[in-house]
């Protein structure tokens, strides 16, 4: 009995350990200082920032981080083009907004970038303006990876990412 309740805490700790690492993988480290980290975007050759606008107990936000965000294709996706950050809406650390603005967390997410349900992706540009924003969660991992595309190849400056989708998922029946 000792053997086999043994047996399962390892096998129940190296999943969670696993799926731990996998999905901490997707997500940049970053001390709160988004204009210095668009510095560090230039400098590595990336097309923006990606940041994930999360809280707590969403269920929404943890499926996305478990199950999308810890796709190996994904991961690399994203992390080739974007520096990726998770921001907690109701987070009382300090960050540096883009512009150099100093607040919490929480008041740059609701009163910059009007955050009021989650999850938010938002891709910045290399300047700090924001070119994306994405309420909710992406049903597919191919339509996070889509959102990504639009971005990295420009199409953000022609149409909405709405169409694009559209366009694209028309493209595809074909």
């Amino acid at each position: 009995m000792k053997k086999w309740m043994m047996g399962s805490l390892l096998v129940l700790a190296t999943f969670f350990s696993s799926q731990a690492w996998s999905a901490g993988a997707f997500f940049d480290e970053t001390f709160g200082n988004f204009q210095e980290e668009l510095e560090t975007a230039a400098d590595a050759g990336k097309k923006g920032i990606f940041l994930f606008f999360h809280m707590s107990e969403c269920p929404f936000c943890d499926r996305m981080k478990s199950t999308i965000m810890t796709e190996p294709d994904v991961i690399k996706l994203y992390k080739e083009n974007f520096l990726t950050f998770q921001v907690d809406i109701e987070g009382s650390n300090e960050v540096t907004d883009f512009d150099g603005t100093v607040s919490t967390a929480q008041a740059m997410s609701e009163k910059k970038y009007r955050v009021r349900a989650t999850p938010v992706m938002m891709v910045f540009d290399l300047q700090g303006k924001p070119i994306l924003k994405y309420t909710g969660p992406t049903r597919t991992k191919e339509e996070f990876m889509l959102m990504a595309q639009y971005v990295i190849d420009g199409v953000y400056k022609e149409m909405t990412f709405t169409k694009y989708k559209r366009q694209q998922k028309n493209a595809t029946k074909e």
